[in-house]
């Protein structure tokens, strides 16, 4: 009889403390979409820019190319100023079409901190979505990363697994991915998704020499589960979206390459 005490007092302390978890996840997901609804009011109605410092980035020989609809795309116009009061660390805005994915950046002396803080540095599991410390959104290295949780509600970069999905992902709509600091305003062509375990290798910054960066870029393309039917040179400048695929240390990887920038 004590025997069945002991079990079921513990089958009930992991059924509360599964219950805790729950509602910390469901309390946690709810502030940050209570954040990001007044953060919205930023992000100003997209209008055509095109000015003298808007220039295109290698654009391709090919006239078909998709590159050539893609640079037709407006810029993302946001207001940085009170998203600035709110959290100085913000370095730019990330949004990619039918996704979840339309959120300040914010960036620090690590890549641990912003995994478990919100946007205004309050205790979260959700995070926030975060620039690798090692890179520049306005002076751009070989590659720049940008890093969030996959949570379940499909927020942070929950919605990033549908890149994995041909129905989603070959959708030319689907495939442009616009980020705007408070200097610059950029498009990202998508070139490359993938899955993979964990690794240091896709998140390398930069490279010792010019040889080293073609492998790169060779190597991402050749990963990708579908053929966006296009190439790469050490002209181009890299964007990569990293987040967890499952418990057991997948990543979910997507590449895009710079199309167009302008300087504000």
């Amino acid at each position: 009889m004590k025997k069945y005490l002991v079990l079921f007092l513990i089958s009930l302390n992991i059924i509360i403390f599964s219950i805790y978890q729950m509602v910390i996840v469901e309390k946690d997901n709810f502030y940050n979409a209570s954040l990001q609804d007044n953060l919205q009011s930023n992000v100003l109605d997209n209008t055509l820019s095109v000015n003298s410092d808007t220039y295109l980035v290698n654009p391709p020989d090919e006239e078909d190319s998709l590159y050539w609809d893609f640079v037709k795309e407006d810029f993302l116009e946001v207001d940085f100023t009170e998203v600035l009061l709110h959290n100085k660390e913000t370095v730019g805005w990330i949004k990619m079409g039918n996704t979840n994915i339309d959120y300040p950046i914010v960036q620090t002396s690590d890549n641990e901190y912003y995994l478990s803080h919100s946007f205004d540095k309050t205790k979260n599991k959700a995070g926030w979505i975060f620039s690798d410390f090692r890179n520049n959104l306005d002076f751009l290295n070989n590659n720049t990363i940008i890093y969030g949780h996959r949570r379940v509600d499909m927020s942070m970069f929950g919605s990033l697994i549908n890149v994995l999905n041909p129905e989603y992902i070959l959708d030319k709509e689907n495939q442009l991915i616009k980020i705007s600091t408070p200097k610059t305003k950029m498009l990202w062509q998508v070139v490359s998704v993938y899955s993979i375990p964990k690794e240091s290798y896709y998140i390398t910054t930069h490279f010792n020499s010019e040889e080293d960066y073609q492998i790169f870029l060779k190597t991402i393309l050749e990963r990708s589960i579908f053929d966006f039917k296009t190439s790469l040179d050490s002209d181009d400048k890299i964007l990569t979206l990293s987040t967890c695929q499952d418990n057991n240390g997948m990543r979910i990887v997507l590449h895009a390459r710079l199309i167009k920038k302008e300087t504000k």
